[in-house]
């Protein structure tokens, strides 16, 4: 039983993990996109009359063409990102069967509805199945669910089949050739049964969705809470990604089209003229207008709280620290560097921060604030906030960020002051003949190169146990997810010193470490100290 939930907790992690490689490239197209279609709309170049020049103008519509990549083939980046992330060897393989699998199972679904019948331009037909061209296919659009599970299922089978041996005669197709001829086959197979079963399930999904909006500003409400809550152990990112792409974070007409998910009705209202009409806003209501209160204004006052809180001399020394998790937070839209600072040591304080960002979420959307994309960030705040205008309401944002800058302030402060809350700079001071990671006496620990000027891989890994005691290494945007041998054998205490934000064990084998933003650098460098096989 024990074994069987670790391999669950491991696949989720890796799972949850995946996701980023898409929604990085999602999050720049969508900048490019916000920018391109802002300065080349109507409203501003009549403002800046300028920029109706014919270069300006061809410039930003092939910066807004170029942002719909992500927006246009998303189903099957998702399809070839996630065996490519969930494969431990053979990636390029894994990521070929991905595209492989997509394009079976669409065909498949194609040559179902032509073999049955089905008009492909009846709009009975098209209602009731979902038909949609995809890759060039009439086919039925299973969205991001669909991608997901041909990705679950090539990587399954590139596990399995990776190393197939065939008869003489076939040889040449055994070993890794094997892999996208199964995943073809297979694909194929399951694109027979979509027509017989998506139209319920998607029915089940539509009608979650609609419950959800039935809530009013309390889906948002709970959206946010939920994300918070479920970024310790990394389960966030498959929340997130149900309400960004599929039904449940909305659906509706955009310029003609239907369209559904909260992030993808918002890109496809960019990628038209006109005001968006009551479902892109109402689903806009789940993206990072949400997240700006807590983000560019709660979490850098609870920064400045736990600067303040912290013992006059050891001040210098942790400023660096907050400094740089304001930056990521405020520029680049990640939290963990400062969250993990107390989530550990005040779990129940952490609890009110989900609660604060919830109320964020709640307040843009009473206020009718309307500026999407996915990281809220100061980015996000002038691309798709101050640069569509006024009618985004983005004025507003400076004014929540202000109150939450101070109810985290004076919360956190209070909190730390009254319980003595080990934030930074307020440990224990050590025992002046404690001699913190000193190699042992008479021997001189070697100088070795830092990663990113600040972390030594050399003593991270063996903080964790050493290269024997990893059995998987991988990172998401800020913490390597590993899974070890021996959760016991990974000392959080010099982690910590050694420049980790915090470690979590989920069980006694999978355990992340919380680095930040310079994670990748810091997993490579491990990465090559384990012995491959």
């Amino acid at each position: 039983m024990q074994k069987t939930k670790a391999a669950l907790w491991e696949f989720l992690q890796g799972l949850g993990k995946t996701f980023m490689l898409p929604v990085a490239l999602l999050a720049f197209c969508g900048i490019m996109l916000g920018i391109g279609s802002s300065l080349s709309s109507d409203a501003v170049t009549d403002n800046l009359p300028f920029l109706k020049a014919e270069g300006f103008h061809l410039v930003f519509t092939w910066m807004a063409n170029t942002g719909l990549v992500a927006f246009t083939f998303l189903p099957v980046l998702f399809a070839i990102a996630i065996p490519l992330g969930l494969a431990r060897e053979d990636k390029g393989v894994a990521a070929f069967s991905g595209f492989v699998g997509f394009a079976a199972m669409n065909l498949a679904v194609n040559f179902y509805l032509t073999a049955k019948g089905v008009d492909f331009e009846d709009e009975g037909a098209i209602k009731h199945y979902g038909i949609a061209d995809v890759l060039g296919v009439q086919s039925i659009d299973t969205g991001l669910l669909g991608a997901v599970a041909v990705g679950i299922v090539v990587s399954l089978l590139h596990q399995r089949f990776r190393t197939q041996r065939m008869p003489d005669a076939l040889a040449f197709f055994g070993g890794l050739r094997f892999v996208p001829i199964i995943s073809a086959l297979v694909l194929s197979v399951l694109g027979l049964l979509i027509p017989l079963v998506w139209p319920t399930f998607n029915g089940w999904i539509t009608a979650v969705g609609r419950g959800i909006g039935h809530t009013g500003v309390f889906g948002p409400f709970f959206f946010g809470m939920g994300e918070v809550l479920l970024r310790p152990i990394g389960l966030h990112h498959i929340l997130v990604a149900m309400f960004r792409f599929t039904d449940v974070g909305g659906s509706g007409a955009v310029c003609g089209d239907n369209v559904s998910g909260a992030l993808n009705m918002f890109y496809a209202h960019l990628d038209c003229a006109g005001s968006p009409n009551a479902a892109v806003t109402d689903a806009t209501n789940f993206l990072s207008q949400g997240k700006m209160a807590a983000y560019l204004g709660g979490l850098p006052g609870a920064a400045l709280a736990m600067y303040h809180c912290a013992r006059k001399k050891m001040r210098p020394e942790i400023k660096a620290l907050l400094v740089s998790g304001v930056v990521a937070c405020v520029v680049g839209g990640i939290t963990e560097p400062l969250e993990f600072l107390f989530l550990f040591v005040a779990p129940w304080l952490y609890a009110i921060h989900a609660v604060l960002v919830g109320l964020g979420f709640l307040t843009a959307a009473v206020l009718g604030i309307f500026i999407g994309n996915t990281d809220g960030n100061v980015i996000d705040w002038l691309v798709f906030g101050v640069l569509q205008g006024t009618a985004t309401k983005w004025y507003l944002v400076p004014v929540i960020a202000a109150v939450w800058f101070a109810v985290y302030y004076f919360l956190f402060r209070w909190a730390i002051t009254r319980f003595d809350l080990r934030t930074p700079g307020r440990e224990e001071e050590p025992n002046g003949d404690d001699d913190q990671d000193a190699a042992p006496e008479g021997t001189e620990e070697p100088a070795r190169e830092l990663v990113a000027g600040k972390y030594d891989a050399v003593a991270i890994l063996d903080a964790i146990g050493g290269a024997g005691n990893i059995r998987s290494l991988d990172n998401c945007i800020t913490r390597l997810r590993m899974t070890v041998r021996d959760a016991g054998q990974v000392d959080e205490a010099r982690l910590k010193k050694l420049g980790a934000v915090g470690v979590i064990k989920l069980d006694g084998h999978n355990v992340q470490v919380i680095i930040g933003p310079q994670v990748q650098s810091v997993k490579d460098a491990i990465a090559t100290m384990i012995p491959v096989g």
